[in-house]
């Protein structure tokens, strides 16, 4: 019985290693093996160059292959020796990180795993070159353009600044079949026009105004469907499709008519889920096209899949929106209230920085989606910092219920009538509205 049970575990370990992972595979191989532990926004330059020290020692191939305006090196690794070149770039708007966290794993768990027969696949039918953070000056400052105040992503003809040159250079001199062009978009896209944001949207880049095609870009539809079927299930509804308008100076595009059929990967956020979940969406999508390229599945895979994702959309979401709230203007106390719908916005910043949040819109939001919404039905709202709720104002919020008698015209309003809740730099600091949902 005992050899029965060894050999039975045997057996299975033999096709765990034999066969190709599926993206729940991929997801746990994540959970247990990455090795980016900084959550993306935080990481600058330096934490790169650990980052690439871990893939030197475990035998990668990494270079220097530029420097960028500020002097910062840029690096190029490398995993495989197969015929398909494969070619991803990552972090050409400073503060877009997501992704570069996401192949500097993808690489780790190549390297560690390649005793696996579906990893040596990939290895024997690809070589994928990596840039993680062309833009380091950028990822610096946490600031889109680089240090000449230039957009790369719209540097591609005119070649202006040093990281353009190199990102073009590097695509010229080894002519890869595909291109990855990883970006992060503003965490309030949605999905349509729904409440869910696109925390990641795909395109297949054209590389001309009248959209022709080609064997390759129709690859790179299926090859986006196979990442569709591997990481929908733990974001359904939360996948979006971006723009596909042809943009003359851009380098997805470009790189599509230079003869990279290139497939743009853009990370929103998702509500309730933290940066590093969606560094293993983008881990497990991008090994699944990897995958999927070196063992010939792809060309399973209908495009149906991405040709059906809702379009990304913007302007129907809001990180807050307060329902039903009476405003109360401190200038004219005695004079009727609005009752009204607030919505706030949180500021983007680095996940170490407190973020500012700022009023939006204030008036009929019944055709608009907030992240959390909270019922003010049975409160009066009074701006912390000034008479009046303004668009535009920093949003600190008091609430008072309804049944309270306040005197508005209190010298200290905060400290001679306490609020029942306080709304402050995006929390709750005293009290809490209930949802509205």
């Amino acid at each position: 019985m005992r050899s029965a049970l060894l050999l039975s575990f045997l057996f299975v370990a033999f096709i765990m290693n034999s066969t190709a992972q599926t993206p729940a595979e991929l997801v746990a191989m994540w959970e247990k093996e990455h090795v980016t532990t900084i959550l993306p926004s935080n990481v600058r330059h330096k934490d790169l160059q650990k980052y690439l020290e871990g893939l030197k020692k475990l035998g990668i191939k990494v270079d220097e292959v530029g420097r960028s305006y500020a002097n910062r090196e840029i690096y190029q690794a490398e995993f495989g020796k197969g015929p398909l070149k494969v070619f991803l770039w990552s972090q050409m708007h400073g503060d877009e990180p997501t992704a570069t966290s996401a192949i500097i794993d993808m690489f780790t768990l190549l390297q560690k795993n390649r005793d696996k027969d579906w990893v040596k696949k990939i290895e024997n039918a690809l070589t994928i070159r990596i840039v993680p953070m062309l833009n380091p000056d950028g990822a610096e400052n946490y600031q889109r353009r680089n240090l000449q105040g230039i957009d790369i992503n719209r540097d591609a003809l005119n070649l202006q600044t040093p990281e353009a040159n190199l990102l073009k250079k590097l695509r010229d001199d080894w002519s890869p079949v595909i291109g990855f062009n990883l970006h992060n978009q503003n965490s309030l896209t949605s999905a349509g026009r729904t409440g869910k944001q696109a925390a990641i949207s795909f395109l297949v880049v054209y590389g001309d105004a009248a959209k022709t095609t080609s064997e390759g870009h129709e690859r790179n539809k299926r090859l986006v469907s196979a990442m569709i079927a591997a990481i929908q299930p733990y974001m359904p509804g939360y996948i979006g499709k971006y723009d596909d308008g042809f943009t003359a100076t851009a380098f997805g595009d470009n790189f599509s008519a230079w003869g990279t059929p290139t497939i743009l990967i853009e990370t929103g956020a998702m509500h309730g889920k933290d940066e590093m979940f969606l560094v293993k969406m983008n881990f497990t999508a991008i090994l699944t096209a990897l995958k999927s390229l070196a063992d010939g599945t792809e060309k399973t895979f209908s495009p149906v899949a991405y040709e059906s994702l809702p379009n990304n959309s913007s302007g129907s979401l809001f990180n807050f929106i307060f329902r039903n709230a009476t405003l109360v203007d401190r200038r004219k106390p005695d004079a009727t209230a609005t009752t009204t719908d607030i919505a706030i916005n949180v500021d983007r910043r680095r996940a170490e920085f407190v973020a500012p949040a700022y009023v939006r819109q204030v008036g009929d939001l019944s055709s608009f989606f907030g992240l959390s919404e909270f019922d003010a039905t049975g409160y009066f709202v009074v701006s912390r910092n000034s008479p009046s709720l303004k668009t535009g104002q920093l949003a600190e919020l008091l609430f008072y219920k309804k049944s309270r008698t306040i005197d508005w015209n209190s010298s200290d309003l905060e400290k001679m009538f306490p609020p029942d809740a306080i709304f402050s730099l995006g929390k709750w600091v005293k009290g809490e509205l209930g949802s509205s949902k």
